[in-house]
């Protein structure tokens, strides 16, 4: 092989990079084994299962069932928006490129019921026609030398900002930004 990295030190990079991106969001969780529980829910999205559903993630984690993951991503208490500037932080400071671009996409998430946040009949891309869907829009920072997600914003249907009865009993209370016609939930 000629001129690149050997595959163990490749290997060897990406995993103190993700040594150093854990020790980076340590401080968002308030105790030891929340913060564990969430190396290992990291560890196990950016393993090889081809799906990851509750009971996939616990297993690859080595955890008896979903609950500790859903207790993190459910019921933990941790600012969503602090993790958000921190990967946003580490991907600029790893992909900067005085040639890179903002990329904003959305995407419509398929729903049955109506008790998510900010689901209606509206029209979603991924269906390619009006569905009972959230949408949600998504930015990227893209560069020569790789891209990632580095903020996102739920939007709310004006059927939503009017109903402020809803969007407490739904646990919707975020900050809003507001619009003439639209709404953003930035979480």
């Amino acid at each position: 092989m000629s001129g690149g990295a050997s595959v163990e030190e490749t290997l060897e990079l990406w995993a103190s990079s993700l040594r150093r991106i854990k020790e980076r969001i340590r401080p968002l969780f308030t105790q030891e084994r929340v913060a564990a529980s969430a190396a290992r829910f990291l560890d196990v999205l950016l393993g090889n299962e081809p799906r990851k559903t509750g009971w996939m993630r616990a297993e690859a984690a080595g955890d008896p069932g979903p609950w500790r993951q859903q207790a993190l991503l459910g019921r933990g208490t941790w600012d969503a928006d602090a993790l958000r500037t921190i990967v946003r932080e580490y991907a600029v400071e790893q992909l900067c490129d005085d040639k890179a671009i903002l990329l904003i996409d959305e995407t419509g998430f398929l729903k049955q019921g109506n008790a998510s946040c900010g689901v209606a009949r509206q029209y979603t891309g991924s269906a390619g026609k009006i569905m009972n869907c959230q949408i949600g829009v998504f930015a990227a920072y893209v560069s020569d030398k790789g891209h990632a997600f580095i903020d996102r914003a739920l939007y709310l249907p004006k059927a939503w900002t009017s109903d402020s009865a809803r969007r407490v009993r739904l646990m919707c209370l975020r900050r809003l930004a507001l619009q003439p016609s639209r709404c953003w939930l930035w979480r």
